[in-house]
């Protein structure tokens, strides 16, 4: 290893348990998207105790952060990418208290040797990624510019076994809410007065049902009915449906949801009703993968003795904003594994891992290895200049590649 990685090394393992003790901390407080209060505050109070300049809230989130330290030497922006949301009624089942405590540990210990390289190192706080209100807040981090400067951005994502992964493609999704308003009216005794909006979400559901004999294996679309009507003999007058549509490329997804959104004029115009379709958090974009950047994960990985367990290249059946980043910059989010045996994502032997002392050793790990990483690409301008075309060339390429 080099010197300046013996220095990260060594200020990750006197750091360390200051860290385990904030995961831990953020993991008996669990906060769902747009509620992270406890967490983003000890995050962030805590990179102000390490010298970065904190901006809280960011990029229209409440509970959002951007914490700074620039250089006196000119460089790249390397940003590490903190997430500390649980999921509603479970808790930390993802295990991101794992994953804001790692990657503000590597972002203190990267501003240990920053001032030698040049550039500058940023944490971004970003709520959300499960969804909710206001939820995946990295789309909001890019549409408001936080990445316009940066360089590239790293982050790793506890596993749910032994092993170690390197980024994986997976789904872009759009999470909609599709709505229409009728007129009510007595059911028995004046149908003729009423505009059914029950029948045009009916005719939305049955309508993207035959929608999907028309699609390829890139696309997958599910979603449930929320609000039918109030009572059986009154015809309803507003009625709710919330979908999640998906693609394997940004590409595709527009062009689905342009579909999508002609089922909801049809239904409208067939029954009367005013029908909309929107929104109702930030649009997930898929994971670009950048090769090269996963490639020198593994390098300073396997310095520690640790291995990645390749798997093949394929789309994974998940979304997360990190795509949105990826889009934009070269990106990695690998998995560290936090168990010694496997369990489930979002369950309650992921909530024990979460807070287990394996679970508590990978900050370090991780930290430590995503450090390492920036620092070759501060070091090296070629290397970072391979990396970026070779980001280009993914991103360009991306509707392309098999699933």
């Amino acid at each position: 290893m080099s010197e300046r990685k013996d220095q990260i090394k060594s200020y990750v393992q006197a750091q360390l348990p200051v860290y385990q003790n904030i995961a831990l901390a953020i993991h008996d407080k669990p906060e769902v998207s747009n509620y992270e209060f406890f967490a983003s505050k000890t995050l962030s109070e805590q990179l102000s105790k390490e010298g970065f300049e904190i901006e809280l809230p960011a990029a229209g989130h409440r509970t959002g952060f951007a914490a700074r330290y620039r250089s006196s030497k000119p460089g790249p922006v390397a940003v590490f990418l903190a997430e500390y949301d649980a999921l509603a009624g479970l808790g930390h089942g993802c295990g991101h208290n794992l994953f804001g405590a790692t990657s503000a540990l590597a972002g203190a210990a990267l501003k240990q040797v920053i001032d030698q390289t040049g550039g500058e190192v940023r944490v971004y706080g970003t709520p959300g990624e499960e969804g909710g209100e206001n939820g995946s807040a990295k789309g909001s981090f890019v549409r408001e510019g936080y990445f316009k400067d940066v360089d590239f951005a790293l982050c790793v994502h506890p596993g749910g076994d032994d092993k170690h992964y390197l980024s994986s493609r997976n789904y872009a999704c759009a999470p909609v809410d599709i709505t229409f308003d009728g007129r009510a009216a007595h059911a028995a005794g004046d149908p003729q007065d009423g505009i059914n909006a029950l029948d045009a979400q009916i005719l939305v559901y049955n309508g993207i049902s035959v929608l999907r004999q028309q699609l390829t294996n890139r696309i997958r679309i599910h979603g449930i009915i929320t609000e039918g009507g109030t009572a059986p003999n009154v015809i309803p007058e507003h009625t709710n449906s919330k979908w999640y549509i998906r693609a394997a490329d940004i590409d595709t997804l527009h062009e689905l949801y342009a579909k999508v959104e002609n089922i909801v004029k049809g239904a409208a115009l067939a029954t009367g009703c005013t029908g909309s379709i929107r929104l109702y958090q930030n649009l997930v974009e898929n994971m670009v993968v950048t090769p090269s950047l996963d490639a020198l994960y593994e390098k300073n990985l396997n310095l520690f003795g640790e291995k990645i367990t390749h798997k093949p290249d394929t789309v994974q059946p998940g979304s997360s904003d990190v795509g949105n980043v990826s889009q934009v910059v070269p990106s990695i989010q690998p998995h560290i594994g936090i168990s010694s045996t496997k369990i489930a994502g979002h369950s309650p032997d992921f909530v024990k891992a979460a807070c287990s002392q394996k679970g508590l050793e990978t900050i370090g790990l991780g930290a430590a290895v995503l450090a390492d990483t920036a620092v070759d690409l501060l070091e090296d301008e070629a290397l970072l200049q391979k990396v970026k075309e070779d980001h280009a060339w993914h991103v360009e390429h991306q509707k392309e590649l098999p699933l």
